[in-house]
């Protein structure tokens, strides 16, 4: 069986991509070779070009000596697809990594992804992280991509309930990126994993971050998209769950919202509409946790009221827009939003700013 600094030498390999690893990782499982003896016999039998055995790394290439050092010291486990402990939900799908760096335990109940905007709304910050947090309740665990906005709120809900979540990475596992989710990357580890799939020192470069999720979704049952942009990384998530045969979900969106384009497409595609984590485990069938109640449905208001609270969102608006917008007198407004505060639905805020309330 291939040992770890093999591994590592050849992932190290200068011009070895994803899938030149596999295929010699799978030539060295039919032959038990030794890069000791034979590397161009592998390289060889795994149709890899030739002369590109001459770029494996020695054993003492500083590069590899500190990459060893970096994983003993942080305690990183690595499995190849060969391992038992490799996770059987991303064993299977096509293009599975060949080989996994991974910090930490990785859960062992039901798993959902849930991926968004970097630069989202306030409203799918806080859905985001109520959502995984009643999953947790639930005993379902959360993944997602450490990134900024929905990843790290979605993170930080996981943890909030007890349960644990996995962060994928788009860099080495010695590199903390975002650097601000330094504090969650350490909570992540207490309660869950971090892994990647790149060797250590890798940089956060843009080309790791489609493979990143494919890695995101090949790990979960399911996959919810809370908000994400025209051409955003999280529709790339939601294209890699359909290809995996997952659970695709979305949380709709006002149909204006530039970050609600991505998740109503989907919706209009197929993907299941969720509005609370119930959603989610009714799919999974899983037993039922606490959703976060409804407000009054729009019905119950006249159609003033209705018109005003539909103008409003978890964003301040200022009491001018919101008259533009409603086309009601000042004190027909006035008179309106009284009301909606008085129910609980709408915040004051200083400035005559209002708001929905959460």
């Amino acid at each position: 069986m291939i040992d770890n600094v093999d591994l590592l030498r050849l992932q190290m390999t200068q011009g070895l991509g994803r899938v030149g690893l596999r295929r010699l990782m799978e030539a060295f499982e039919q032959t038990q070779g030794s890069l000791a003896v034979g590397s161009r016999e592998l390289f060889r039998l795994a149709g890899i070009r030739e002369g590109l055995e001459k770029n494996i790394p020695s054993v003492h290439a500083p590069e590899l000596v500190r990459a060893r050092r970096t994983l003993e010291g942080l305690a990183v486990r690595m499995l190849s697809l060969w391992d038992e402990d490799y996770p059987a939900h991303l064993r299977a799908i096509d293009d599975a990594p060949p080989l996994l760096y991974l910090r930490g335990d990785l859960p062992r109940c039901p798993c959902v992804a849930i991926v968004g905007s970097r630069k989202a709304s306030s409203a799918s910050l806080e859905l985001a992280y109520e959502i995984s947090r009643d999953l947790g309740s639930a005993g379902v665990s959360t993944i997602s991509g450490l990134a900024r906005g929905v990843d790290g709120r979605a993170h930080e809900g996981s943890l909030a309930s007890g349960q644990a979540t996995v962060g994928v990475l788009g860099c080495g596992i010695d590199r903390i990126y975002p650097p601000e989710h330094a504090g969650l990357y350490g909570r992540i580890l207490e309660e869950g994993a971090i892994l990647c799939e790149v060797p250590p020192g890798t940089a956060p470069l843009a080309y790791n971050f489609p493979g990143r999720n494919r890695i995101i979704s090949g790990l979960a049952q399911a996959v919810l998209i809370v908000e994400a942009a025209k051409g955003s990384g999280s529709l790339i998530t939601a294209e890699f769950a359909l290809e995996q045969g997952r659970e695709l979900m979305a949380i709709p969106g006002a149909v204006r919202s530039a970050g609600s384009l991505g998740p109503n497409q989907l919706i209009k595609e197929g993907a299941t509409l969720i509005t609370c984590a119930q959603d989610i485990l009714d799919v999974l069938g899983v037993l039922s946790a606490p959703c976060v109640p409804a407000r009054p449905m729009l019905c119950e208001l006249d159609r003033d009221a209705q018109n005003v609270l539909a103008q409003l969102d978890f964003e301040p608006l200022h009491i001018d827009e919101v008259a533009f917008k409603c086309g009601l007198t000042p004190m027909e407004l006035s008179d309106n939003l009284l009301d909606l505060e008085l129910q609980g639905l709408i915040c004051q805020l200083p400035g005559m700013r209002y708001v929905l309330k959460k």
